[in-house]
């Protein structure tokens, strides 16, 4: 974990009635905006409309918990442009722009995913042929005739299923955010894509990855089951083998039994297995298209992924996006403490830095301009294949060209995972692009929120850090927050980057808030 050492700012974040006024009118036309309220928490009747989207929350006193069996009790998410962007990618002969992302995107509201993920997505989309990374053949062959077996409309995993599997999301300038919640079986799965040189690289994230998490995942299952003697036949893996992603959750509802030690770094290993696999196929993709369409090496995505089931937070980070947790340990209470879950990749961080010089021995000009090779900032991120390939930097023209590319690759694709228990302390996840972290530290954006939802308890925490983010650079840049708005996308870019938010708010026996919102 990398602590927060390099943020320095004013913390006055008072605003005027006249002001916050202004800020919801600027702030009405977000490019996302979406709520989703848990029907497993028990402690109030549910209000559906479905015509309203903001989560709706309010503290309960100790006597009124009651307990809950979901992993969360509700979330938001919020994501403001300030980038100019085409509209959307074109790799893959348009299929990514023109036909998945129009069924994916749902950025008002949670709405049900119609069809299970399935390999014939990603036969559609993979290029790179041969198994994936970290797999042995034999499981490999067993997961993939069942996962080809049952797609597209039957069951592709005994753990998540079509009927009830949820999402959200959508695209702000190069960002993009993605919300997966199959409330039944307890499994929340969150992503912000925070795109730069273009938002190919991010839209494609946000039509494989969660796919690669969900397949990888089922090759977890298969292989514990294959250890355990479990396959006898096809027809018995599909029907007659209990899942055991999901009779661990059974065991975990009913006797408050924690998914084992080695069960949860084989989570966080799909994780990263899925991560590798997306960026395989993506730079297969990139070198076919890259003839027509140059600029593509030098597109690039930061990676924030969690995985939330029952007490079980796992996380995998790519880049400068952050994930901090508040919590409230019961011997201080009203004391809110800001923990990062992720670290920074970025040559802010010195051990980042460091590791970047030494693996470079040979080169004088590894860092020029406070920039990796004098392009980018980030020292860990998802495609920007011109900075981990010469074939991809030769693709490229003139000043595009990186010169003396001596020994790639500078930009690595390994990620940083964790996994943390959440305790009856832990009250929130704020999830955040770097947009909101250039105005506000990781206390302060914990602060923020828990303060908003104590003197709000029908507010929506992560538009209220969007509303956050406009007036600190309104003020900063000695303008209103209305006239900030009225600049238009791209000039903005100056002013503040694309900032996305998700706030999780965690299911706790002793402490929590509750939400409704409309699916």
């Amino acid at each position: 974990m990398v602590d927060d050492l390099f943020y320095e700012g004013n913390t006055d974040h008072s605003i005027s009635s006249e002001d916050e006024e202004t800020l919801v009118r600027s702030c009405s036309n977000l490019s996302v905006s979406f709520g989703y309220h848990c029907n497993s928490y028990q402690s109030f009747p549910l209000e559906s409309d479905e015509h309203d989207t903001s989560p709706q929350m309010r503290f309960e006193s100790n006597a009124m918990m009651k307990s809950r069996n979901g992993s969360f009790t509700c979330l938001s998410g919020a994501a403001i442009s300030a980038n100019f962007t085409l509209a959307n990618t074109n790799i893959c002969k348009g299929l990514i722009g023109e036909e998945i992302l129009p069924e994916l995107d749902s950025p008002n509201s949670f709405r049900k995913i119609v069809s299970s993920p399935s390999m014939s997505r990603l036969d559609l989309l993979s290029t790179s042929q041969g198994s994936p990374a970290s797999t042995e053949s034999s499981i490999f062959e067993i997961s993939k005739n069942l996962w080809r077996s049952s797609a597209p409309t039957t069951v592709s995993s005994n753990f998540l299923t079509g009927t009830e599997v949820k999402m959200a999301g959508g695209a702000a300038g190069e960002d993009r955010v993605q919300a997966v919640c199959s409330e039944k079986n307890g499994w929340l799965i969150c992503g912000i894509y925070d795109g730069f040189n273009g938002r190919d690289a991010a839209d494609f994230l946000a039509v494989t990855l969660y796919d690669n998490i969900v397949y990888y995942l089922y090759l977890l299952e298969c292989r514990i089951k294959q250890q355990d003697g479990l396959y006898s036949s096809s027809e018995d893996s599909l029907n007659g083998v209990k899942s055991e992603l999901t009779l661990a959750m059974e065991i975990a509802e009913n006797e408050d039994v924690k998914l084992s030690e080695s069960f949860r770094a084989g989570v966080l290993n799909c994780l990263t297995s899925a991560v590798e696999q997306a960026e395989n196929d993506f730079l297969c993709m990139v070198e076919q298209d890259m003839d027509d369409r140059p600029d593509l090496v030098s597109v690039g995505s930061c990676v924030l992924v969690v995985l939330l089931q029952g007490t079980d937070l796992c996380i995998l980070n790519l880049g400068d996006s952050r994930a901090v947790l508040a919590s409230m340990p019961y011997a201080e209470m009203d004391t809110v403490k800001a923990t990062q879950l992720t670290e920074i990749h970025s040559l802010e961080n010195p051990l980042e830095y460091q590791k970047l010089l030494a693996d470079h021995p040979n080169d004088s000009k590894v860092v020029m301009g406070n920039k990796v090779k004098g392009k980018l900032k980030v020292t860990r991120a998802f495609g920007v294949g011109y900075l981990k390939q010469k074939k991809f930097n030769d693709a490229l023209m003139g000043i595009l060209r990186v010169c003396n590319l001596c020994s790639p690759p500078y930009v690595y694709t390994n990620p940083h995972t964790l996994s943390h228990k959440v305790t009856e302390d832990d009250l929130f996840v704020v999830l955040g692009s770097d947009g909101l972290f250039d105005f506000f530290s990781n206390d302060e954006v914990v602060q923020l929120v828990y303060q908003f939802m104590h003197d709000n308890p029908t507010g929506d925490p992560a538009k209220y850090l969007i509303e956050q983010v406009v007036h600190k650079a309104a003020k900063e840049a000695a303008l209103t927050a209305e006239q900030l708005m009225r600049i238009p996308v791209g000039s903005r870019r100056k002013y503040h980057d694309d900032v996305t938010v998700i706030v999780i708010i965690l299911g706790n026996a002793r402490r929590t808030v509750s939400a409704s919102t409309s699916i």
